[in-house]
């Protein structure tokens, strides 16, 4: 299996995975959930857990999904504008096939990274709810943005540098 295959068929097993991570997470929920907290961890909304897990289900669903399929059917054109360093020579007709490649299975590991954090914050849901009163721990939240951010950060220069060294010919 061919490299943005195996990205793909890995990215659905994830997301398959953190589907039912969240299914059977949220059982242990209350009939209501707290969902929603302020600064200081303290929750400010409520739902039903059966809301409550549709929400979810369709939060960790949908934008990673988006973000798979959106950058796949747009670079498919021939006509579509990408923006990449170098890119006479990156979208050159030679190497225009390779790079939306490249770019589909960045875009499709990003994705994966998605979902790690909804699952993440999706589990400090379900941890600050086992507690009476319910509390959202405002330093694991942190930690986690943080962590997301600081590894986005690294997603996108691997991105960027991978169009920065131009092959010889």
């Amino acid at each position: 299996m061919s490299g943005p295959d195996r990205s793909l068929k890995t990215f659905f097993v994830l997301l398959a995975g953190a589907l039912i991570f969240i299914y059977y997470t949220s059982r242990s929920l209350p009939a209501t959930v707290a969902s929603h907290f302020n600064a200081a961890g303290i929750p400010n909304g409520f739902m039903p857990r059966t809301t409550y897990l549709l929400v979810m289900l369709v939060v960790v669903l949908l934008p990673p999904i988006l973000l798979v399929l959106l950058p796949r059917m747009a670079l498919r054109n021939s006509g579509a504008r990408i923006n990449v360093p170098h890119r006479d020579y990156w979208l050159a007709p030679e190497r225009r096939e390779h790079t939306v490649q490249i770019i589909s299975q960045h875009t499709t590991r990003f994705a994966g990274l998605l979902i790690g954090f909804l699952c993440y914050a999706h589990w400090l849901v379900v941890y600050a709810n086992s507690s009476t009163p319910p509390t959202l721990s405002s330093g694991w939240l942190l930690a986690g943005l943080v962590a997301f951010m600081g590894l986005t950060v690294r997603w996108l220069f691997r991105l960027m540098g991978r169009f920065r060294v131009i092959e010889q010919e």
